[in-house]
């Protein structure tokens, strides 16, 4: 007997349907329950080959918006594909076409694209995240608070021009900021992160990439030491675009990792302008190693607006606030 949450509205009217998936590896058993504007996919996976046991199911619930998904144009719908793919890591081609209420034929061109771009990995009927080798923690972080990093990068991209050279640190706010970078052209990026590097070269038109040389980091796949720093000294940048570990009102930026630390304070020196990509939890923080003072900083890049405080003394510095919250300048 189906036992309903009591979150979702009138259960009696809810339809159930069956959904069935087999790997080498799984078989996923599905039953999806839906019914005015709310539905709930309840699985179980199995080994393949393994003798049956107790049924074990999984719950996950999705919001469907009562104004139709399909009305969505390509770019909305893919930043929604992936929003979804990070969110649950493994999709099925039915699940999105069922979820977004468009044909898998779509889904299907919308997740080459997303493949080709290297934001996703496809497998057959479905796709993943990409997976990047020897990462660990930096995976973790791509995976949290995905909708403030998001909404950052689509902040701060509209600061940039094309013809224009950036530096762009390592961090995964700011390879979201790459992702959103890909749509402009004609850019020359400057930066020690290997994804960055990747997806940054995917970008259509005449943009250039410099990966800078030195000790490799596999953890987050990025460049670090004196060899990258004497390469960022023989460039010079319209933007540093930098992620931090801590924003106060006393240090300024700060960092966690003296390497990090390192490079980011030379691209500084060497950039005319210093955009900060920062989500609220970094205010008022600190954090081992300097990076730069506040009137150095020319803008801060935020999910929310700082406290009334510490966003007296940043404009007081001179640093220009873009909130993604509020979509504004102040």
């Amino acid at each position: 007997m189906w036992t309903f949450p009591s979150s979702l509205d009138n259960p009696v009217k809810y339809k159930v349907e069956s959904d069935y998936h087999q790997s080498s590896e799984t078989r996923d058993t599905a039953l999806l329950i839906s019914g005015g504007n709310q539905e709930a996919k309840v699985y179980r996976q199995e080994t393949t080959g393994a003798a049956p046991g107790p049924a074990s199911w999984k719950i996950h619930f999705f919001c469907v918006s009562t104004k139709p998904k399909a009305s969505m144009n390509p770019v909305n719908r893919r930043d929604e594909i992936l929003r979804i793919v990070r969110e649950q890591k493994r999709v099925h081609v039915e699940d999105l076409a069922h979820h977004l209420h468009i044909s898998r034929e779509t889904i299907r061109r919308d997740l080459t694209e997303l493949a080709r771009t290297g934001k996703i990995r496809k497998f057959h009927g479905g796709a993943e995240l990409p997976g990047i080798k020897g990462e660990g923690r930096f995976q973790e972080r791509m995976a949290e608070n995905v909708p403030a990093k998001v909404g950052i990068a689509s902040t701060a991209v509209r600061l940039i021009t094309p013809g224009e050279t950036l530096f762009i640190d390592t961090g995964s706010t700011t390879l979201y900021f790459a992702e959103k970078l890909a749509e402009t052209s004609d850019l020359t990026i400057v930066t020690n992160s290997a994804e960055i590097a990747r997806i940054a070269s995917t970008a259509a038109g005449s943009t250039q990439v410099f990966l800078l040389g030195g000790e490799f980091n596999g953890d987050n796949r990025q460049t670090i030491g004196s060899m990258a720093i004497a390469q960022i000294r023989s460039f010079r940048a319209h933007h540093a675009i930098l992620t931090i570990g801590a924003l106060d009102d006393r240090t300024g930026i700060m960092d966690f990792n003296i390497n990090e630390a390192q490079i980011a304070r030379a691209m500084v020196e060497q950039a005319e302008s210093v955009t900060v990509l920062a989500d609220s939890s970094k205010f008022g923080r600190i954090a081992s190693f300097k990076v730069c003072e506040l009137d150095r900083i020319t803008n801060l890049v935020c999910d929310k607006p700082p406290s009334a405080p510490l966003r007296h003394t940043l404009t007081e510095a001179g640093i220009m606030i873009f909130s993604a919250e509020q979509d504004s300048l102040s």
